[in-house]
């Protein structure tokens, strides 16, 4: 059925317009909203331990979308997983951008804005895209990858996420974390069946319940903002945030006014508890106009 499917599936929703995405440098940009202005900066880093780095981050280059991405798999396939999850979300947003939302295979869910309809539709399909891939190719069989998309609107923002790459958000002093994990560990937590302080030295805190590519299809996590003059929104891999702990990182988004090197600052604190993953982090912040 699935090779079927992607016989059959429509391209028109595909673009061969290039997708910005970095694995080393830092990038940065600025987009007006309705009477504000977002900000964004965002870097990737291999980290200490790893000798690749698996994670692909994208900044908005012709529309107000941020994607983090942390791929999973031997010999290098989480890398191929990750760059084509920010391909196909990235690809699927333009090419949708002047028109009604294409949703095939999937149903449109007419109680909802356009616009969760495109951050839902460009993950599952990239999803799908990613499960057929490792099913075609046995190099790349087990392949995955966590993804947390932020999309900006004049008056919303909108966060698609799957995994246990994270949203953060940063308003008057206090970080709040807008997503959940899907994470072994969290379930549990949730199930009352282990504490947050027992969770630290868990052997199997790493372990994902929930990414793209894990069967042929997801659920995808969408969570609405109203963002306010002066928010940060951060999104990582758990490179970051299986690192350094939520105060660390309110304080550094808080004492830091310079976006770039508060990124920079994010990642060195990461390396600097030991880097045992690949670190990304992207920051958006809302400013006056």
């Amino acid at each position: 059925m699935a090779e079927s499917m992607a016989r059959d599936r429509p391209r028109k929703w595909r673009s061969r317009a290039p997708v910005r995405y970095t694995r080393l440098a830092r990038m940065s940009s600025s987009f007006p909203l309705d009477a504000k202005r977002v900000r964004f900066s965002g870097a990737t880093n291999i980290g200490r331990k790893r000798d690749h780095n698996e994670d692909t981050i994208h900044l908005p280059t012709d529309t107000r979308l941020a994607i983090v991405a942390d791929g999973m798999g031997g010999h290098a396939s989480g890398e191929v997983a990750s760059r084509l999850a920010v391909d196909i979300i990235v690809e699927y947003f333009r090419d949708t951008a002047d028109q009604q939302t294409l949703t095939w295979p999937y149903k449109v869910d007419r109680d909802l804005r356009a616009d969760v309809n495109r951050m839902t539709t460009s993950i599952m399909l990239a999803n799908l895209e990613i499960w057929e891939k490792a099913q075609r190719e046995t190099r790349l069989k087990g392949m995955g990858t966590t993804c947390v998309a932020l999309y900006f609107l004049d008056d919303t923002a909108i966060i698609g996420h799957v995994g246990d790459s994270r949203c953060y958000r940063w308003r008057e002093r206090e970080l709040v974390q807008l997503t959940e994990d899907h994470s072994l560990i969290n379930d549990y937590i949730k199930m009352k069946r282990m504490t947050a302080e027992e969770a630290e030295n868990w052997p199997h805190k790493n372990v994902i319940v929930r990414a793209l590519g894990m069967k042929e299809a997801v659920q995808v996590d969408i969570v609405h903002e109203h963002p306010r003059v002066g928010d940060v929104y951060l999104l990582c891999s758990d490179g970051l945030s299986g690192m350094i702990k939520d105060d660390q990182i309110q304080h550094i988004i808080a004492t830091e006014r310079d976006l770039d090197r508060a990124v920079d600052r994010l990642i060195d604190a990461a390396n600097e508890e030991g880097g045992i993953d690949n670190i990304s982090a992207v920051l958006a912040r809302v400013e006056p106009p």
